[in-house]
């Protein structure tokens, strides 16, 4: 059996950490990446973690004939499919641009699976797809609602499609992981957050608001129905997001059957704009300069996630505090500065 994973979107954010994870555990992973939200130098600073050098293949996953011609010398085992746009508020101005290539490189994979006989797919899925819920936590059971989105919108369709072509009778085993929020970064600091522009996340934001490069962090919004006002989301450290897929990827290779299933990513706990804000500053001994802005079109209201049945089924739970989790974003943040 080889040990060959295909990671999408591998110099990524969730993608480089979940690489290095997979080395950690055993595995091989080989990157394809164009680069379009992400940086080369990712994929040194995962070989200067692990001592191991990733297989990088500089493309776009959503060319199917490019795809299959540059793997054809590799026996590889499985699919992790980060790659993706992910900004609700861009999704939102740029809708075509989010279908497009959410939706047809999703496609595009399905379809180097079929050709290539890889069976084991692990995609990256979001709470978006539950919409605004109506009860909370979140379970896998709680239904998925007019996504408040574009973004959302094409990953409710990319899981629809995956479970389309499952009915279908093809040989695939699939597990669409719905994450919540992930925040921080490696602890060594080599890789993290990694934002082109403007950050669109709270906490890259918060982290450049602290390093001077932004004067000011908005909080979009304080008059919704929550303790202080400000959104509430289940912010998970972006490791013990990246171990939760390579336990999916242990998980579907190990099954014999075909499957396609969906599994929350969280850590089961809600926490506000606010918190977050005030916590990074307690633990890193810093005052931000922030204000009170506008709502923002897309943002969901409270979602934090029901997390048992991913330990029931893949044996992993979250295990890394918020503290540390911001404590690693700064950590971080000073090294790109530095």
């Amino acid at each position: 059996m080889t040990n060959f994973i295909l990671v999408t979107g591998g110099a990524g954010y969730i993608g480089s950490h979940t690489c290095v994870e997979l080395i950690n555990s055993g595995y091989d992973p080989i990157i394809v990446d164009n680069f379009s939200n992400s940086e080369r130098f990712v994929v040194d600073r995962i070989k200067e973690i692990t001592g191991k050098q990733p297989i990088l293949l500089e493309g776009d996953c959503g060319n199917v004939d490019w795809l299959i011609k540059v793997t054809k010398d590799y026996k590889i085992n499985g699919c992790i499919h980060f790659a993706a746009y992910k900004a609700v508020g861009e999704s939102a101005k740029e809708p075509l641009t989010y279908f497009e290539n959410n939706i047809g490189s999703t496609i595009s994979i399905l379809k180097w699976m079929e050709a290539t006989g890889c069976e084991n797919l692990v995609f990256s899925s979001s709470c978006t797809v539950y919409g605004q819920p109506d009860k909370l936590p979140v379970t896998e059971k709680s239904p998925k609602k007019t996504a408040e989105s574009p973004y959302g919108r094409t990953k409710q369709m990319c899981e629809d499609i995956i479970e389309d072509y499952y009915k279908s009778g093809k040989n695939i085993k699939a597990l669409a992981l719905r994450y919540f929020n992930p925040i921080g970064a490696h602890p060594s600091a080599l890789i993290g957050e990694l934002p082109l522009g403007v950050p669109n996340n709270l906490v890259p934001f918060i982290t450049q608001t602290a390093a001077g490069i932004r004067e000011k962090l908005i909080v979009f919004g304080n008059d919704y129905n929550t303790e202080d006002g400000t959104c509430i989301r289940d912010y998970i450290h972006v490791v013990d997001l990246a171990k939760a897929h390579v336990s999916a990827i242990q998980y579907l290779i190990n099954k014999k059957e075909n499957l396609v299933d969906y599994i929350n990513v969280g850590t089961g706990t809600g926490n506000s704009v606010l918190d977050v804000i005030k916590t990074f500053e307690k633990v890193n001994k810093l005052q931000l300069n922030y204000s009170i802005g506008e709502r923002r079109p897309g943002d969901v209201e409270k979602v934090y996630a029901e997390a048992s049945y991913i330990n029931k089924t893949l044996g992993w739970k979250a295990s890394k505090s918020l503290d540390e989790a911001l404590q690693d974003a700064w950590r971080w943040q000073k090294k790109l500065i530095n």
